[in-house]
């Protein structure tokens, strides 16, 4: 103890501050007030996922309040994921692109199977006609639709080709 008191006064003053903050600092490792004793130890994190009720026998009851870990959730997705740079890095990155068409064609593929599925067990004639039109005739179709877009999208990339030479 560096610290010279001029008196016994301010020893005493200074020893009963020092009381003080300990009974303080043991209430809160003791437990008695949970939700000042979790918010002092995490620093406030765990006040928004707690609120105290009223109990039937009197006093309070801390519960926990999923909803604010869902809000938090949402928030911080919007928050990363919805953000202008995020969707920049997405669209620029050839990979994701791939894998989300690929996604979208798999999805495609799923619905439009399990809509011929339906139609095939189905007891009328006319829906067991498109679930085989879906099943035989849709692939042949797609694949001369893409060869045809993809001819146009040749023939417009030489010719603006051309047109810059």
């Amino acid at each position: 103890m560096d610290t010279k008191y001029s008196n016994l006064e301010e020893l005493k003053r200074k020893k009963e501050l020092l009381k003080k903050d300990v009974s303080g600092l043991e209430d809160l490792l003791t437990f008695d007030n949970t939700k000042e004793s979790l918010s002092a130890f995490t620093n406030g994190f765990t006040d928004r996922f707690l609120k105290e009720e009223p109990k039937a026998g009197g006093g309070t009851e801390l519960k926990f309040d999923g909803s604010g870990i869902v809000k938090e959730f949402a928030e911080n997705l919007k928050d990363s994921i919805l953000h202008k740079n995020t969707v920049r890095n997405f669209a620029a990155n050839p990979g994701t692109v791939a894998m989300a068409e690929n996604a979208l064609k798999l999805g495609a593929v799923s619905y439009i199977g399990n809509y011929a599925r339906k139609n095939l067990s189905n007891t009328s004639w006319k829906k067991k006609a498109i679930g085989l039109a879906l099943i035989y005739v849709a692939p042949v179709v797609l694949k001369m639709v893409r060869e045809r877009l993809e001819d146009y999208q040749r023939s417009r990339t030489t010719s603006s080709m051309q047109q810059l030479i």
